[in-house]
């Protein structure tokens, strides 16, 4: 697989691979914004006046919008495929794709509209070779201007998620045990090891939520060793797949900011539920705790809810969704997104 430069980029597949996922709805739109502004400059430069603009316009767009919609499709369908065959190998075959794409609709289309404004098939495979490879260098770009976010959001996520009070209580919990228990000390200081290497590796590309679970299991228990039965957890997982993609410690914050916000401020603790399942070809992710009131809950959740959200949108763009609220004494965030599994 082709790298491009020391910087790996976040995508929406969960692999390498850098191609837009023509299957995401925001890639989608994006592409219709900029082949229609095309068109429209287009329109622009070809009409003897302003008042055939608007006729040249619905000319290209004649032969634009089937192309569009067609190589949509077609490149959604054909995503696995294209993955195999690298980044280099893809682009190639897409601008085949796109040729041969165009040469059917000029010759089926040609003799549709006025001989004023028709297309004939040659024109229309170099537009739509043009139109193409402005998109993908597009996409190339933006992909690239996101890297230096990328960074910053990682920063922002560890200077959110590591909070000194955890690593100090945490210490101190397993030197408690270490005399009396010293195999629960051992398997605390395993816990804890892990998670630790979890949040200092590179996390750009999406992971199975089952690790994402597991991760959060050793974090309770570690916060289990000081909280004790305060602090109670109540698991629902039997929709979720574990090998659902999602970009790593998306849930991890959202329970120690549970623990921190929800169960530490209450004398009795509480009881955190998470629920996590797959339907109807989304992943949803659902957590609820005490709420204590006073605004501290919102203030202190408020770098965690927002680096969270900035990493589900360059991940999945427009189709994944967060949303947090307050009912019934409980805090509650639910997070939604395209359901992806890893490729086999």
């Amino acid at each position: 697989m082709a790298k491009w430069g020391p910087v790996a980029s976040i995508n929406q597949t969960g692999t390498g691979i850098r191609l837009p996922n023509f299957c995401n709805l925001g890639v989608m739109l994006r592409s219709l914004v900029v082949v229609n502004l095309l068109v429209a400059a287009g329109a622009v430069l070809h009409a003897p006046g302003p008042a055939a603009m608007g006729t040249e316009f619905m000319a290209l767009a004649a032969f634009a919008e089937p192309i569009l919609f067609i190589s949509l499709a077609a490149l959604c369908v054909a995503r696995p495929v294209l993955h195999a065959l690298g980044y280099v190998r893809s682009i190639a075959a897409v601008v085949v794709f796109e040729a041969a794409l165009a040469w059917v609709v000029g010759r089926l289309l040609g003799g549709a509209l006025p001989a004023g404004v028709a297309l004939t098939a040659p024109q229309l495979v170099l537009l739509a070779l043009f139109a193409t490879g402005f998109t993908l260098a597009y996409f190339d770009l933006r992909s690239r201007a996101l890297a230096p976010a990328i960074a910053e959001a990682r920063i922002q996520a560890l200077q959110a998620r590591i909070r000194p009070h955890f690593l100090y209580n945490s210490i101190n919990a397993v030197l408690s045990l270490i005399r009396s228990e010293p195999r629960r000390a051992e398997r605390a200081l395993e816990d804890l090891a892990d998670l630790f290497r979890v949040l200092m590796a590179d996390n750009r590309t999406l992971a199975p939520i089952g690790n994402e679970v597991e991760l959060v299991r050793q974090y309770l228990a570690l916060e289990s060793l000081r909280l004790g039965e305060r602090l109670r957890v109540r698991w629902n997982l039997d929709a979720m797949r574990a090998d659902a993609l999602v970009p790593p410690l998306v849930l991890q914050p959202l329970v120690e900011n549970a623990v921190y916000h929800g169960i530490e401020p209450c004398e009795s603790g509480g009881e955190i539920e998470i629920d996590v399942g797959v339907a109807e070809g989304q992943l949803r992710m659902s957590l609820s705790n005490p709420y204590p009131g006073g605004g501290r809950h919102s203030a202190g959740n408020k770098m965690a809810l927002t680096n969270i959200r900035e990493r589900l949108q360059l991940h999945f763009d427009a189709e994944a969704t967060m949303r947090s609220e307050v009912k019934d004494g409980m805090y509650r965030v639910t997070i939604r997104m395209p359901y992806i599994s890893a490729p086999a």
